[in-house]
């Protein structure tokens, strides 16, 4: 019995060690950055999207109300290159991780974008896209939803071309980066 006593306990802290992970995740490193001057961020609730004079639908209503959320970080180079290789090479990290899937890859060396996903092929909870620019800075996009699917999401991707979805909330971003 007395055994039994420090056996339970032994296990308890053995299983929480191991639940542990010392990989750090994107939103741990989103949260990080919310109060660095460095950095611009934008949050946006899809229900702000959608413009006035929007015509969606009924189908692209249901697909945008798959997507939940959209955060926007960037960081724009300034004077401190050493810093932005830092950030740029703990998101390159980060986006190394197995539980990000790769969709597409493209660019070069000193500019391209990765755009990842997290969930699964027909049910995406979050999308991720990590671009940068030796030159500009790094921006990352993460779309949170619940049962994304990408078939779905070329249909909103015409929408915002048609003016239906007001993308304007991330007009800084573009700004920053001479987009």
């Amino acid at each position: 019995m007395a055994l039994v006593k420090y056996i339970i306990p032994l296990l308890l802290a053995a299983l929480s060690f191991a639940s542990c992970s010392n990989e750090k995740s994107l939103q741990k490193y989103l949260v990080e950055k919310q109060d660095n001057d460095k950095f611009l961020k934008v949050d946006v609730a899809t229900s702000l999207l959608q413009s006035e004079t929007s015509s969606l639908s009924e189908e692209e209503k249901e697909i945008l109300k798959t997507v939940k959320k959209v955060n926007v970080v960037a960081y724009k180079i300034t004077d401190d290159v050493a810093e932005y290789e830092t950030e740029k090479g703990e998101l390159a990290a980060i986006m190394k991780q197995e539980k990000y899937k790769t969709l597409i890859k493209f660019g070069s060396n000193s500019k391209g974008a990765t755009l990842k996903y997290l969930g699964e092929e027909d049910a995406i909870d979050e999308v991720i896209v990590f671009a940068s620019d030796d030159e500009k800075g790094f921006a990352v996009f993460r779309l949170l939803g619940k049962d994304m699917r990408p078939d779905k999401m070329i249909k909103l991707m015409k929408a915002i071309d048609k003016g239906d979805i007001d993308v304007s909330k991330f007009s800084t971003i573009g700004k920053i980066f001479d987009m």
